[in-house]
């Protein structure tokens, strides 16, 4: 004999299944959103890269001297004697903090540096330090185990050719163990005073983003950077545009709203509105 179902459960059923359907329907509604939410997330990174790549094709106008100018009046305004954030003490222990901060950061590079410097600030003390115990101070940086052998190899090569004196010449520079093009530049403009251009990836990035010097190379963005900067803001130029870029013109995401010269700047992936020159 089948069971009679009263209304009482015959309704507490009804709602059981009409509960189960509307948990379901929001189950449903949330992924659907989720996913909604990171393709959302994802559109402005790509709509950036691409911004990105038709920026460093030279695909945007290129700046007037007259923005060139006044872009650089600006950086110098804000900051008249800006200076490089690496540790030294001298021209030799600015050559060997560039050399080490080759694919590392300024910041890493200064949490080893003082006490290796405290020991061996100069190429003769550096020699004798040796491999080994440079080692030891450089390891909680990336690659140490070859940046400490270039650093000895080029503290022997300074004592031997250039009696323990860094030179002030770009080929001689380029010609110790571990110094490129930019590591030379950095030491040329610090220790120096050249209005040498050295383009690292901050100022590669702000120069190609910004239309002020769309490149495919680091060499080619140098050349033309040299080549449009006014000479008078030429000894402080590099240093301005890797700030800009470490601080404001970011890889992922760039504070235009805060950017100096975002009125200027030419990049189609700009966050915020501002009238075109």
């Amino acid at each position: 004999m089948a069971r009679k179902t009263t209304p009482a459960k015959s309704v507490a059923k009804k709602r059981k299944a009409a509960g189960k359907t509307e948990k379901a329907a929001k189950a449903t509604k949330a992924v659907k959103a989720a996913k909604a939410g990171k393709a959302a997330k994802l559109k402005p990174e790509k709509a950036q890269v691409k911004a990105d790549i038709e920026a460093m094709h030279g695909d945007i106008r290129p700046w007037t001297k007259a923005e060139i100018t006044e872009a650089f009046q600006r950086f110098q305004k804000v900051d008249p004697e800006p200076k490089g954030e690496l540790q030294h003490i001298n021209p030799f222990t600015l050559l060997v903090a560039v050399v080490l901060s080759a694919q590392a950061t300024d910041a890493g590079v200064n949490k080893a540096t003082p006490a290796l410097f405290a020991v061996a600030d100069t190429p003769e003390k550096m020699a004798k330090l040796g491999e080994d115990r440079v080692r030891d101070f450089i390891k909680t940086i990336g690659l140490y185990r070859n940046k400490a052998k270039n650093v000895i190899a080029l503290s022997e090569k300074l004592i031997a050719e250039h009696g323990g004196v860094v030179p002030a010449d770009r080929e001689a520079l380029e010609a110790l163990p571990g110094v490129g093009r930019k590591t030379a530049n950095v030491v040329l403009n610090m220790a120096f005073g050249q209005p040498t251009m050295a383009v690292d990836t901050h100022v590669f990035r702000v120069s190609n983003r910004t239309g002020l010097a769309p490149g495919k190379n680091v060499l080619e963005v140098e050349l033309k950077l040299v080549e449009v900067i006014p000479a008078e803001f030429m000894m402080h130029a590099h240093h301005w545009l890797i700030l800009h870029g470490r601080y404001t013109c970011l890889a992922r995401k760039p504070l235009c709203e805060k950017c100096i010269i975002a009125d200027l700047c030419r990049w189609p992936g700009k966050t915020t509105l501002t009238l075109a020159p």
